[in-house]
């Protein structure tokens, strides 16, 4: 029994040392790396790489798709928006500006609109005069001028300002009375008068609006429509 097990073992060992020799033949695909590498389509240009190099292509090949899959292509960029640079509202009488401005925040518009005061004269007359042309000695010759063609109602005006020998041709309480007055002078013959609105200089509250767009200047419109005398005008 030990002989034959010795026999066999020797058989064994004897096929494999012939298996290793080549003397059995080639098993296709079973060729050693050297051998494998010979076969291969142009092997001249096959490079063989270390175990870091080969780890460093790995890990570059598998971080490549998972940074394109990553990035995000960038946001379309807006349209910019055309505003108004300064818009202003006014002038308003005090209870007018109290309403305005309570109507107006509701706008959100937040710093872009300011609160400003402006001149303002209480018109309580309109004086119809002929403007001064040539001092004292103009002033006579339209007082000339006006007898001739039967005017007896003037008053040179003598003091110190720009109105100094300007002609005074009567003071009405409005303005309408005032025109009359010019167009009747004006088929006489008397040419060059004027109707100048007098009373105290004060100042009144009005609003400026910069930078707005076009649907909140809109807005604004409707807003003051709403308030005798008000409009919206461009400023500075």
């Amino acid at each position: 029994m030990l002989k034959l097990i010795f026999w066999a073992l020797l058989a064994a060992n004897a096929a494999l040392f012939a298996y290793g020799q080549g003397y059995l033949g080639k098993v296709e695909g079973g060729e050693r790396e050297p051998q494998r590498l010979k076969s291969q389509l142009a092997s001249e240009r096959m490079v063989m790489l270390s175990a870091a190099e080969a780890r460093a292509a790995a890990e570059t090949a598998a971080a490549e798709p998972a940074s394109a899959a990553t990035e995000t292509p960038p946001e379309p960029v807006p349209a910019p928006v055309a505003t108004i640079a300064c818009t202003q509202a006014g002038s308003f009488a005090a209870p007018d500006a109290r309403r305005f401005e309570t109507r107006i925040d509701r706008l959100g518009l937040g710093e872009r609109q300011s609160r400003i005061s402006v001149p303002f004269q209480e018109v309580s007359s309109h004086l119809v005069y002929l403007p001064p042309n040539g001092g004292k000695e103009g002033a006579d010759r339209r007082v000339a001028e006006l007898k001739e063609k039967g005017v007896t109602n003037y008053f040179v005006m003598q003091g110190e300002g720009p109105m100094k020998w300007a002609v005074s041709l009567g003071v009405f309480k409005t303005e309408t009375a005032a025109q009359s007055l010019v167009n009747a002078l004006g088929k006489q013959g008397v040419r060059g008068a004027r109707v100048l609105p007098r009373g105290p200089q004060s100042t009144r509250a009005a609003w400026q609006f910069r930078d707005i767009t076009n649907e909140e200047r809109t807005r604004l419109a409707g807003i003051a429509d709403d308030f005798a005398g008000v409009q919206l005008s461009q400023c500075k």
